[in-house]
Formats: structure tokens, sequence, C-alpha cells
């Protein structure tokens, strides 16, 4: 028998959604930093198994949004509830028990969709009965179908966690191609690992702020290259200066850690040219933010 199903990693900013899916998969499909809301769209990741295919949903984390942008990320991340086999709720184990945590419970707890909690960090744990008590305070909040401890970073009890999420998946089809790890097309997959390099190298004013367009994109036979042209979008003059750095010095390592990645994603050799843009307060306004694909045409 064949197994199939839809799964959501839902959670607040920056639990290890994202180093979940890519743990899981074997390979990077979404871009993981340190910094909150690295996470902006809905990233499909697949797992085939030669009983089973697990279409994972790796979601922005859900936050008191400040920007229109912050709010169609939350929004985005909530609608995926009512539309999967299965929910992954991931908390930080070091945390205290969290009032936005249960917050977000308490927007889901209508939803006839089985709930896991995924307790992440595992690893970074010593005192166990203090968390086993903030467990008790979010069980008796939600009814949980399971609760698990697992690191997604080391890959503590990662393997078991699939086996459950087996257990409770369905007879279906197989979604997608074996081999097959993302829906998501190859020049998604390039901007997002441009925007990774920008969130590691620079400092806190600029990642919530940076989206990355790409102008052009075409095969040269000749050379057996692809070439990439980029635009680097951000809100200020001032965060312009920090990305392009002194004498272009940030813009080029940027591009050159970048390139190397997206070589390997295409397995050819890559140009890749950047460029920086202002475009003020572009989270707030509803032009850029259809036009960089984060509003639908029809509201």
């Amino acid at each position: 028998m064949f197994k199939s199903g839809f799964i959501t990693i839902i959670g607040e900013p920056n639990v290890g959604k994202s180093t979940f899916l890519n743990r899981v998969l074997g390979q990077k499909v979404a871009i993981v930093s340190d910094k909150p809301q690295t996470t902006r769209d809905l990233i499909t990741g697949i797992l085939t198994r030669e009983h089973a295919q697990y279409i994972f949903i790796d979601t922005p984390g859900i936050h008191h949004a400040q920007t229109r942008l912050g709010e169609y990320m939350s929004s985005a991340a909530l609608s995926t509830v009512r539309t999967v086999d299965l929910v992954l709720f991931m908390i930080n184990a070091y945390d205290d028990v969290k009032e936005s945590n249960l917050a977000i419970l308490e927007q889901i707890k209508t939803t006839k969709t089985p709930v896991f909690l995924i307790v992440n960090k595992l690893d970074t744990i010593k005192d166990i009965k203090r968390l086993k008590e903030n467990l008790e305070v979010y069980k008796a909040a939600f009814p949980f179908k399971a609760t698990f401890a697992i690191s997604a970073l080391v890959g503590t009890n990662v393997d078991h966690l699939l086996d459950d999420i087996y257990e409770m998946l369905e007879e279906g089809p197989m979604f997608y191609m074996d081999g097959e790890l993302s829906d998501k097309p190859e020049t998604f997959l390039i901007r997002e690992l441009i925007r990774e390099k920008i969130l590691t190298l620079t400092r806190d004013e600029i990642p919530h702020s940076v989206m990355i367009y790409l102008e052009k994109m075409h095969w040269v036979k000749s050379s057996k290259t692809m070439q990439i042209f980029a635009q680097v979008i951000v809100e200020r003059d001032s965060q312009k200066s920090i990305i392009i750095g002194k004498q272009g010095s940030m813009l080029k390592q940027i591009g050159t850690l970048a390139r190397a990645d997206i070589e390997a994603l295409l397995g050819s050799k890559v140009y890749l040219e950047l460029f920086c843009k202002v475009e003020p307060d572009w989270r707030n306004r509803e032009f850029y933010l259809k036009s960089y694909g984060y509003k639908p045409e029809q509201e």
C-alpha cells in the first residue's frame, strides 16, 4: 500500500521549520539563517520513499505583523492548516511557555486537521523537568494528537517522527515524480540563495526589507554559462550603501557566495551580476507586493 499526504509546518519565526525541512529532504530547498522571518513564502519539500510520499509545506513564521508583507506571511502560514492532512506545530525547546504560541493555538483550535506538537532544538536542553512542565501547559491548551522532541539541526528523533507521520497518512497517489524535491522553479530558488547570503553578511537593519528581483536569466551556449542579472531591492539609501559596501565590496562578496550555491543548484557555470535599487516602503505598497509575488491579483 502506497501512502501520501500534505504536512504543513507552522510556528513562530526562528523555531527551525526550514532546518527541519532540509533535514528530512537531505538537501537544501529552504534557506536558513539566525534572523527571524527568513522564510517568506510557502515552500513545498517532497520526500518520496518506497511506500510513501510526504509533501511538506514550510511556512513563514507567524508573528505580530508590522507591515503588509508581514500580514501576508502570517496569513499564508495559517491558511495552510485547513488544506493539509497533518499540521506540525513547532516550538523552541528552550523557551518558556509563550503567550504568542498559545495565541497561535487559539487561532487553529477549530481545525479538524490533526496536529502534532514538535519541540525542536532538543540538543540545547539540560533541564528536562522544566521542559516537561512547559509542555503540560501546551497540552492543556490544545488537543494534540502526539508530541515529539527533536533536533532538526543534528537529526535527533527525526526518523521516529517520520515513522509516526507515515502512520497518520492515508492511502493515496504519488503527487510528484520520484526525485523531485520541490515544486518551486529554479528562478525562485536562485532568488532565495541570493537573499540568504544577504541575511548572513549584513547587519540587522537589512534582512526584513530586502527583496531579490531577477531581471534576466539566459543560457550562453558558446561559454556553457548561465548568465543571471538580479536586482537587490531595499527601502532606504542607507541600506543600499550597506548592501554595496565600500567600493562595492559587500555586493561582490554576496555575489561570490551566491554564485557558488547557484552553480551547485544548476550544475553549470554561472555569471551573476547584482545591482541594488531603492523602492521606499515596498513592504507596505500593494503594487510592489504583487510585483514581487506576495499578493494574489484577486484579493
